[in-house]
């Protein structure tokens, strides 16, 4: 019998939606590209695997900011922080199974300037995989694996009867990447063109398996999912920067 012994989830726009989007980041760059600067999605992996200051970030980058442009970038990022809530469904998913002995984690490829929201928004959990801290970002199969060292929990260990999930709105980064890197990855869509379109009824199916048995629950994992995972993303399919 397979049993879920950890789920991750990814955070925004699965756990968490901004309702006051600014992209202060993205303006950051796109105000170095006024300069000249040829600054690419690469620039901002930087920006988002860095634990860095708005300051630091311009120099990083080598953008000439002034204190006054600088601050306009950190109003904004406020901005976004105080509209940040919690989708309806997150606190309950959250509650059922924690409720049932199920470690909790979060994997978010993210800049700096959000995770002390998120950790209010979502205090006391297992473990905080977030890319501005650990280096590395979504799909990098090492972001997955050092939450499940912080969950202690062993991704893709079937024989020992555990499995470790995780749910989130990529496909690339949420479902395939964790699936490459051992763990059960599904797909989040609101509108009901993934796996699942809510929480609560993904916390109802691990459940289900951890109780009775991953197979036999509503969840369905191929048994190749991990090979599936690894096919998908050299397909280079869209996801989370």
């Amino acid at each position: 019998m397979v049993k879920t012994t950890g789920v991750i989830f990814d955070v925004f726009s699965t756990l968490i939606k901004i309702n006051d989007r600014r992209n202060p980041y993205l303006q950051l760059l796109r105000y170095g590209r006024k300069q000249g600067l040829c600054l690419s999605g690469e620039h901002l992996r930087m920006l988002m695997t860095q634990e860095l200051g708005w300051q630091e970030a311009a120099d990083l980058l080598r953008i000439r900011a002034g204190d006054v442009v600088l601050r306009g970038f950190a109003g904004e990022l406020q901005k976004e922080l105080a509209s940040m809530t919690l989708f309806d469904d997150a606190q309950e998913a959250i509650s059922m199974l924690r409720e049932a002995g199920v470690k909790i984690g979060l994997c978010s490829n993210s800049a700096s300037g959000y995770g002390p929201t998120v950790r209010e928004l979502l205090p006391n959990l297992d473990a905080y995989g977030f890319s501005y801290e650990l280096g590395v970002l979504k799909p990098d199969p090492l972001i997955y694996r050092t939450v499940c060292q912080e969950l202690e929990v062993v991704p893709g260990r079937q024989l020992g009867g555990e499995r470790v999930v995780m749910v989130g709105d990529s496909v690339k980064c949420d479902r395939d990447g964790a699936r490459a890197a051992g763990l059960a990855g599904f797909y989040l869509n609101r509108t009901g063109r993934g796996d699942f379109s809510s929480l609560t009824h993904f916390a109802e199916c691990v459940l289900i398996g951890y109780r009775h048995g991953f197979m036999r629950g509503a969840i369905k994992v191929p048994a190749d999912f991990e090979e599936m995972g690894r096919d998908h993303i050299r397909r280079n399919f869209e996801g989370e920067p």
